[in-house]
């Protein structure tokens, strides 16, 4: 069904009265079982504590330690850091309700959510356990855990009972208002669709609390402003005209215009008479790598998955007719990919694993907002259980998926104590690199992928190691960093293990393998990349570093997603970005225009769409593709 404005108020009004009673509850909760007032910031002492039972008073220390791990930088206060507390909670209570109901819509999992309390599952689940669980509201709590923890298996970041955004849980009465609103007649229809999931992260932030956040100041004050102000869904016309003439046409062109894409393809742009040259091997298709730097809710990558599908099954089928070794691995970092049929024994077993190879292997996605990384990893899960409910595939046979390569662009670990402590397990070397790693990655919740963290590492791993008596690092520096990474990695995993009585040792490790993972992306060469980049003026904590790193494109937010995502390209890459067209006729963005899109790139094509496109963002819009130069 389409997501006109009327079904759009429709699904608002649903995100708004969830969140409201969401958010109502858990203030309630941490005032009168935890001693913390979101309202006021103060906390009471864990020892005063004496009315709640043991689970909750664990929780309670649990929240003391987030809250100090959320405070830690200075930049939020006790109040704050308990509003985010709050917002975190309800937020991951609603998507994880909401993933369910999806779920049971495309008939992935049993009936759950649906009905409430009368949901099959629930109701075979009560039967076989009678009234060892106690009342039905709490078997029904312990029954939604049990079904948490079973898909936690593959979305952590959203399932994980254990995570410092998803402590809390409704009481009975709270927790049936919110099923009550997802089971309102008016939405039902929605939850099959792929965009509803996108929509309910766009719409938790009101326009109204977008609308006191530009009054209150021009350019975005902080991380949460800047990703609240840019919270703009794109349109799905808008997605596949973008995505037919990136990835598609780079696909079109290496087959010589033979490929079912020009048919699959509505908005693929090719010239009545064009006739590409067909390259004489065809990229493997694991070689190819999609980028969107401003991810959102994956809506790009979300199409984007279908396309992939079709190109693995024709290069599965150009191997067949050319035999092993006829697909190109060699843009591979290792080269080291064995020829499809000698990786599966058939085509059915091919078929089955494709859902994972396009996750682990096609599809990255940054965002400064985690949030954004828990709906968008939840997005393609949901999308690669489709794509096997379609092909038949039982959940049984269906392979485990990695952790994808969906990326939040958080804040580095501030706490100087746990600092130390954890580098004083490691070499000084190690030990210097990590610390001065953390330095580099200072800022990177308001820059995501425009902090260029991946430049400074030869320069770094150079200072920390040479002359230092090791010939570790007498290899190429990428192996250089690989190798001291992996050890860092391992480090921080044990730290982490080695810490779970101090919840937030656990919490401080798992934010620096974060960062870990993000330089890891800015490393990769990209053959596209797509986006609805932020827009606007620059934050006043960045915008020295951005006006130093991007003179070119400094106006504004979107000429330097643009510049830094040709930057990330390899020659011969696309980029497709819906933008404000402004940047394409105003004076300011004359060098831009000479030096970024005429300069490194060559513009292939341009859609002038003006008003109305992007929802309530008063902005005239184009969407356009360019291509980096060789």
């Amino acid at each position: 069904m389409a997501f006109d404005q009327p079904t759009r108020n429709r699904l608002q009004r649903f995100v708004n009265d969830a969140r409201r009673v969401l958010e109502e509850e858990f203030t309630r909760q941490l005032q009168n079982d935890c001693g913390m007032d979101p309202n006021s910031g103060n906390v009471a002492e864990l020892t005063s504590l004496r009315h709640i039972n043991d689970a909750q008073h664990e929780t309670a220390r649990i929240l003391r330690a987030t809250l100090a791990h959320y405070t830690a930088s200075g930049d939020l206060n006790a109040a704050q850091g308990l509003d985010r507390i709050v917002r975190e909670q309800a937020f991951t209570v609603l998507n994880r309700l909401a993933a369910l109901r999806m779920a049971e819509a495309r008939g992935l999992l049993v009936e759950s959510v649906g009905n409430g309390f009368q949901a099959k599952g629930f109701q075979l689940y009560a039967r076989l356990v009678g009234t060892a669980l106690g009342e039905t509201g709490d078997a029904y709590r312990v029954y939604l855990f049990s079904v948490f923890d079973e898909l936690a298996q593959d979305l952590p970041g959203l399932f994980d009972r254990y995570s410092p955004q998803g402590r809390l849980f409704p009481r009975e009465v709270a927790l049936l208002q919110v099923l009550n609103l997802i089971n309102d007649a008016d939405i039902a229809l929605l939850w099959s669709e792929d965009e509803t999931i996108g929509w309910i992260y766009q719409y938790f932030n009101s326009k109204e609390e977008r609308k006191a956040m530009r009054d209150a100041s021009q350019a975005p004050r902080n991380s949460r402003e800047l990703a609240v102000r840019n919270q703009f869904f794109t349109p799905r016309y808008v997605v596949e005209f973008l995505v037919d003439n990136t990835l598609g046409r780079l696909w079109f062109d290496a087959c010589g215009g033979e490929t079912h894409l020009r048919e699959r393809c509505q908005y693929l742009l090719v010239k009545p008479d064009e006739t590409p040259q067909a390259a004489t091997r065809l990229r493997d298709p694991r070689t190819l790598k999609l980028l969107d730097p401003a991810c959102g809710s994956m809506h790009f990558g979300l199409y984007a998955f279908d396309l992939f599908v079709e190109i693995y099954r024709e290069a599965w089928a150009w191997e067949d007719q050319h035999g092993p070794g006829s697909l190109d691995v060699s843009t591979h970092p290792q080269a080291v990919l064995k020829p499809l049929r000698q990786t599966y024994g058939s085509e059915a077993e091919f078929l089955r694993d494709l859902p994972r190879l396009i996750i682990e292997h096609n599809i990255y996605g940054v965002d400064i907002d985690p949030r954004a990384a828990q709906i968008a990893a939840l997005a393609l899960w949901l999308r690669a259980q489709r794509a096997w409910h379609d092909a038949g595939v039982r959940a049984k046979d269906r392979p485990l998926l990695g952790r994808g390569h969906v990326v939040a662009a958080i804040a580095p670990p501030a706490e100087r104590e746990l600092r130390q402590q954890f580098a004083a397990n490691l070499d000084r070397s190690d030990a210097e690199l990590f610390e001065k790693t953390l330095q580099l990655l200072k800022g990177l919740p308001e820059l995501g992928v425009l902090l260029q963290v991946e430049q400074d590492l030869p320069h770094l791993i150079r200072q920390v190691y040479v002359g230092k008596g090791t010939d570790l690092f007498a290899q190429q520096e990428r192996d250089n960093w690989q190798q001291a990474e992996a050890r860092l990695r391992e480090a921080l995993t044990d730290f982490a293990q080695a810490a779970k009585s101090t919840y937030q040792g656990r919490l401080f490790a798992q934010d620096a393998l974060q960062g870990l993972r993000l330089i890891d992306l800015c490393r990769e060469v990209f053959d596209v990349v797509v986006m609805n980049p932020p827009f606007g003026a620059l934050a006043a904590g960045t915008k020295a570093q951005l006006t130093k790193a991007f003179p070119r494109s400094k106006n504004d937010l979107l000429a330097i997603f643009v510049e830094r995502g040709l930057g990330l390209l390899r020659g011969g890459g696309r980029l497709g970005a819906i933008t404000s067209r402004a940047c394409f006729y105003l004076s300011d963005y004359r060098k831009w225009r000479e030096e970024v899109v005429l300069g490194l790139s060559e513009p292939k094509a341009v859609a002038d769409l003006g008003l109305g496109v992007m929802d309530d963002a008063m902005v005239e819009a184009a969407a356009y593709v360019l291509e980096k130069r060789a």
